[in-house]
């Protein structure tokens, strides 16, 4: 029986993981759609291997340098994803969607009623949109499963038990490269510094957030949304070796510990075929167990004077709002900045202090977020505000 598949973002880490287990897998595959940005070249070979019709290119200039050439012509290709309805004659059995940003929020959200199981690598959508994304999923009986390492893992651990049962949900945080860096160096930190994390490699933009720990922000935003859970449920232990993904401690006194190789094709393929045994064994094959990682877990508190940002989760509302958009977007623009050299590695910090507990945007916070509309308007006007009055304060 064939197995339909697409991948939105097929060209990112993610999607590129995914990719690597289905050429493994080969048989009864059918891809109906990879998506990339710009990088085109990569998309084809993807495309021409797993012989995929349907591509989508997103950048303009991209898209319209590609669409001359006669040796695409064979090839369904889309600037947009406003063209679902033509691509999708039944529904896929799988979706990834691994779109950085709030890019990937609206394709995210629209594609739901086109398969059967979702899985989704875009913290964005779960932390701005999970109220919107859920009534999807129910409406069109839709699967959904999360892709980060931690979030699987917790899931794995939780399995059937009632949230009930949980007293603590604790994700892990590697610490990032500075862990151990003196607090007076921080202040000299450049971008290949922070670029430079010790245990994944990942894109520019997730490394800075692993750096500043922002993204465990994020995904302590995701884990409230995902598993329902408030957050004095939830904390974050800091394990450097980024083999320790979960803990879930439960009423009755046990723990568990869910704990892999830093390989996110692991999660990846218990998202998609967590049944097949000969393809966990061809990708598994070689992961044994860490003996020393494991008699030496090095789990710690935050430093929050070291990782300020973490703070940020005190403030949370616990009912979904706007407040979740305006620190996303925030966070963003900020990166951006640092990543053009505009900006030193402590201004991160202070920049989206700055913003999120101004008395103009911390009032959203009981803002509720009724559309996707809402959500993309407030990103763009964070942006343009962050440029137009708080960045040129600081030239």
């Amino acid at each position: 029986m064939t197995f339909s598949i697409s991948i939105l973002g097929s060209t990112g880490s993610i999607g590129k993981s995914l990719i690597q287990i289905l050429k493994l897998k080969k048989k009864n595959i059918k891809i109906n759609l990879l998506t990339c940005n710009k990088n085109y070249k990569q998309l084809f070979n993807q495309a021409k291997f797993f012989n995929v019709k349907n591509l989508i290119i997103t950048d303009e200039k991209t898209f319209s340098f590609v669409i001359k050439k006669k040796k695409y012509s064979k090839y369904n290709i889309y600037n947009n994803y406003d063209n679902f309805n033509k691509i999708f004659k039944n529904k896929n059995d799988y979706v990834m969607s691994s779109i950085s940003g709030l890019n990937g929020l609206i394709p995210t959200y629209n594609i739901i009623k086109f398969t059967k199981k979702i899985a989704i690598a875009n913290k964005e959508t779960i932390i701005c949109a999970w109220n919107l994304i859920q009534l999807e999923l129910k409406k069109y009986k839709t699967k959904f499963v999360p892709v980060d390492s931690e979030h699987f893992s917790a899931l794995f651990a939780i399995n059937k038990h009632a949230m009930s049962e949980i007293n603590k949900v604790i994700l892990t945080a590697s610490g990032g490269p500075f862990l151990k860096t003196p607090l007076s160096k921080f202040q000299s930190i450049n971008i290949s510094d922070a670029l430079n994390h010790p245990n994944w490699s990942m894109g520019k933009k997730i490394s800075v957030d692993s750096a500043t720990m922002m993204n465990k922000v994020f995904e302590i935003i995701e884990a409230k949304n995902i598993f329902k859970i408030p957050y004095d449920k939830l904390s974050i232990l800091v394990q450097p070796d980024s083999y320790f993904h979960a803990l879930i401690k439960f009423n009755n006194g046990l723990t568990k510990i869910v704990l892999h190789k830093t390989d996110m094709k692991i999660p990846i393929l218990n998202t998609i075929f967590e049944s097949d045994l000969l393809l966990q064994k061809k990708i598994i094959k070689n992961y044994d167990l860490d003996i020393k990682k494991i008699n030496n877990p090095k789990l710690e508190n935050i430093d929050f004077n070291r990782f300020p940002l973490t703070k940020i989760i005190n403030i949370l509302p616990n009912k979904p709002s706007l407040f979740e958009t305006i620190l996303v977007a925030a966070n963003d623009e900020i990166v951006r900045l640092f990543l053009l050299n505009r900006i030193s590695f402590n201004d991160i910090n202070k920049l989206i202090f700055k913003i999120i507990k101004s008395k103009q945007f911390f009032k959203y916070k009981k803002k509720p977020v009724n559309k996707i509309n809402d959500i993309l308007i407030l990103n763009t006007y964070i942006k343009q505000y962050i440029n137009s009055k708080i960045f040129k304060k600081n030239d």
